[in-house]
């Protein structure tokens, strides 16, 4: 196993929230760079979030499409946000992005990917490149602290769960997907991962100071699913 990889499921809501967040960007970049220094890799999966469905809904809004169009859309949202980190990141990243996450690419410092093909989520891809580049943890980096039993955002009674399994999280998110989804794991990334023996850790990448505890095998806050 490749200890000193780390695979990383960046969100696009922390990407681009409303509009690009320079500032979380900038500080993730330090603190990807300072991990860097200290001779970890990086795989970052970036995935299309607002981007995405804005193209996705406003293509609703025009004329009905087939399903593998609203994903085809989505596809290079995630792209054009990994090509994006790519050239932010440009000295210490790999000159392409990874498109097909079961293609394993030597690389130095970090490699940037994003969707592959219709039908699968970045969380999928990321599960899929955690096999090929001998990982056995992706850390799932969106806007949420932790998975909890119902939506926080509706339900103020809603409860953190720290630790699960994937049946137990299969049962909150249902086993279907769609193109702009948006729940703390795809279904059949977790189906995926589960088969895989696999770890996966739901985190909020906005907060920096976390996402360097976890790099660093500190004490971290997030939902540890396996």
């Amino acid at each position: 196993m490749s200890e000193n990889i780390f695979v990383l499921s960046l969100g696009g809501s922390l990407i681009v929230p409303k509009e690009i967040d320079v500032k979380f960007l900038r500080d993730f970049q330090n603190l990807i760079l300072k991990h860097i220094e200290k001779g970890k890799k990086f795989v970052i999966i970036t995935g299309g979030g607002r981007t995405a469905r804005m193209y996705i809904n406003a293509a609703k809004g025009i004329r009905e499409l087939e399903k593998a169009d609203y994903h085809e859309i989505g596809l290079h949202a995630t792209r054009l946000n990994a090509e994006f980190l790519r050239v932010l990141f440009k000295e210490h990243a790999h000159p392409e992005i990874l498109i097909n996450p079961t293609e394993k690419k030597e690389f130095e410092h970090v490699l940037f990917g994003a969707g592959w093909k219709p039908g699968f989520t970045t969380d999928y891809d990321a599960v899929l490149a955690t096999k090929t580049f001998g990982v056995k943890r992706v850390a799932n980096l969106s806007n949420i602290d932790y998975v909890y039993d119902k939506d926080p955002k509706k339900y103020k009674d809603a409860k953190p769960i720290k630790e699960m399994s994937w049946k137990e999280l299969l049962n909150i998110t249902g086993t279907d997907i769609y193109a702009g989804i948006n729940i703390p794991f795809d279904p059949l990334a977790s189906q995926e991962a589960m088969k895989a023996g696999l770890e996966v850790v739901i985190m909020n990448g906005r907060d920096i100071q976390n996402l360097d505890n976890y790099l660093s095998g500190k004490k971290f806050k997030g939902t540890v699913i396996r």
